[in-house]
């Protein structure tokens, strides 16, 4: 075994006289272990240190070389030697193993490269996208902005011509307006210089022929003294001759007695007839007393508004919910209504009646009108506060109310506002004798259903209707306040309404400035919480006034929300005025969504 660490046979001892072996001499590590260790003394620490590092310990090579010879010299060293060739075999597979586990590691890391390569030019090409599509949006700004500006620039120009042609308009006004004053000027001096002239020939007349007029004077009131007297003797004559000729004859008595008769007989005829054919022109062409407007055809409001009779008539019918905004189940409803209406009308059926209950200004007369304008019919509406201050008239009112509607061909909706004023509850309220009997009467023309006309209360407290009142009701629909998505669709239609569209015509003395209106209107519709569809177009009508008020006519953000802000203070204002019986009468004034509006 002594190749295998590089070392070859000892050669046999030489010397001794008993042939064994030489005893060994002390290695040479050691004498030149002892002058260096001898050496190292005189050397510093750091030198030894140092020295120490590089310093060869033979003793191990002489270990190696002892188990080689004692290897050689063992039966088991072509073992030994076999199992050191499997050994370096062992060793070359697990160094192969490495290899291809260090190239598999390689393409591995070449795959995950490309991974990472790939991911990278992903998102490379996901950053350079969004690059282009902020390119594209910046653009696209850029160009609105650049169209508003063209927008903003026509609209001074137009402005600036619009007020140089009011300008001239203006100046030509005003100079053919002096004209027209100085030709009336001159036209009155003209006439008046002739019309003195002519009293000076009148008076010269006069003064050169007084003498001759009150000759003429004298004379005519001679000849009707004469003719006075002359009469006066006649008219004694005669009626003396005629009485004694009547009071001698018993024939002419008997005759003057029955023409008297029967001129009373005719007058009284006249009269009755008069009265029958008064009653049958008032059903027929005029309307009763307690209708205070109606869109049925009349001969009488033909003639006295012959322009809106032609428009009337002219009109098409439109949908019952069109310009209405509501809530959605509660629109779903009136649009059945509606519907069911009309199919009643096309088909001659019995009309239903219908309540609609309510905080005011939620719209109720207004889509009864549309109602009866959808469904093809005629619409008329009264006020119960109308009935208490006729007294003992109102059973008769009532009575030719519905005579008139009965002679509607087309179908009438009688639509009666504010209902609970004469319709109360009989048991719980003292109510006079007039209101008793005028309640009974309608209960006794509304007692069955009727083809001919259609019947909608009106009441903000319905809870104090008669039963009797409720018992003929066939539909009852609550029409209740804004909530905060309506109210902003409200506020953004007015503001179309009364601000953009008078601005965009041009109109005088109104102008808005630029700003974020839907921003501005989203913000009013949390400011107006609790306010009806009326109020909100009255605060439209404000800004309106907001803007004639100004000094330049210009129409400013702060205007519309200070205009807003007064009318949500007014409106809380009012609700803190109500007392604890009208809040609970008005329990339904704080809740909902559904609403109308034109």
């Amino acid at each position: 075994m002594s190749w295998l660490f590089g070392y070859k046979s000892q050669a046999p001892p030489q010397g001794g006289g008993d042939g064994g072996p030489e005893p060994p001499g002390p290695p040479p590590s050691s004498a030149g272990s002892a002058g260096q260790m001898a050496g190292d003394a005189n050397l510093s620490k750091a030198e030894r240190k140092a020295m120490e590092a590089y310093r060869f310990d033979s003793s191990a090579l002489e270990r190696a070389a002892e188990a080689a010879r004692t290897l050689e010299r063992s039966k088991h060293a072509r073992e030994a030697l076999e199992l050191s060739k499997l050994q370096e075999n062992t060793r070359q597979q697990e160094y192969l193993a490495k290899v291809k586990e260090y190239e598999a590691h390689i393409e591995t890391s070449k795959v995950e490269q490309k991974r990472v390569d790939h991911e990278e030019r992903r998102k490379t090409l996901a950053e350079e996208t969004k690059q282009q599509q902020q390119r594209a949006q910046y653009q696209d700004q850029l160009a609105r902005k650049r169209y508003e500006e063209q927008l903003a620039q026509q609209q001074r120009v137009q402005e600036e011509n619009l007020r140089k042609q009011e300008e001239s308009v203006a100046k030509q006004e005003a100079m053919r307006r002096k004209t027209i004053e100085h030709e009336m000027e001159l036209r009155e001096k003209n006439k008046m210089k002739l019309l003195e002239a002519e009293l000076r020939a009148k008076a010269k007349v006069d003064r050169e022929n007084r003498d001759l007029t009150l000759e003429q004077i004298r004379l005519k009131a001679e000849e009707n003294r004469i003719t006075v007297m002359e009469g006066i003797k006649t008219a004694g004559s005669v009626l003396g001759q005629g009485a004694t000729a009547l009071l001698t004859d018993w024939n002419k008595v008997v005759t003057t007695v029955g023409g008297l008769s029967l001129l009373a007989l005719g007058v009284y005829t006249a009269k009755g007839a008069t009265g029958v054919t008064a009653r049958y022109v008032e059903a027929r062409i005029g309307k009763p007393s307690l209708v205070n407007e109606t869109s049925r055809f009349s001969v009488l409001e033909a003639l006295k508004h012959p322009i809106e009779t032609v428009k009337r008539l002219k009109h098409k019918p439109t949908e019952a919910l069109q310009g209405v905004v509501l809530q959605p189940k509660l629109e779903e409803r009136l649009r059945d209504i509606a519907i069911a209406t009309k199919n009643t009308k096309n088909n001659k059926g019995l009309y239903r009646n219908i309540l609609m209950h309510g905080p005011p200004g939620t719209g109720k007369t207004m889509f009864a009108k549309r109602l009866a304008t959808h469904s093809g019919m005629d619409y008329a509406i009264m006020t119960g506060g109308d009935v208490g201050p006729m007294g003992r008239d109102a059973v008769t009112a009532i009575h030719k109310v519905f005579d008139w509607a009965n002679t509607s061909r087309r179908g009438l909706l009688l639509f009666i506002d504010e209902a609970d004023a004469f319709l109360r509850k009989r048991s719980s309220e003292q109510i006079s004798e007039d209101m008793r009997s005028a309640l009974n009467a309608f209960l006794y023309r509304t007692g069955e259903q009727n083809p001919r006309f259609m019947l909608v209360l009106a009441s903000n407290t319905p809870e104090q209707f008669d039963y009797a009142i409720n018992d003929r009701l066939d539909e009852m629909v609550e029409f209740t306040l804004p909530g905060l998505e309506e109210r902003e669709r409200l506020i953004r239609l007015y503001f179309d309404k009364f601000v953009l569209q008078p601005a965009a015509e041009g109109k005088k003395r109104f102008k808005v400035e630029q700003w974020d209106y839907s921003a501005v209107c989203s913000k009013m519709a949390k400011m107006c919480e609790g306010m009806s569809g009326r109020e909100i177009s009255k605060l439209g009508v404000s800004w309106q006034a907001a803007c004639y008020a100004s000094e330049e006519g210009i129409l400013t953000e702060q205007m519309v929300l200070d205009r807003c802000e007064a009318a949500a203070r007014q409106h809380r204002q009012k609700m803190a005025w109500l007392s604890e019986q009208e809040k609970l009468d008005h329990k339904s004034i704080t809740g909902g969504k559904g609403f109308l509006t034109q």
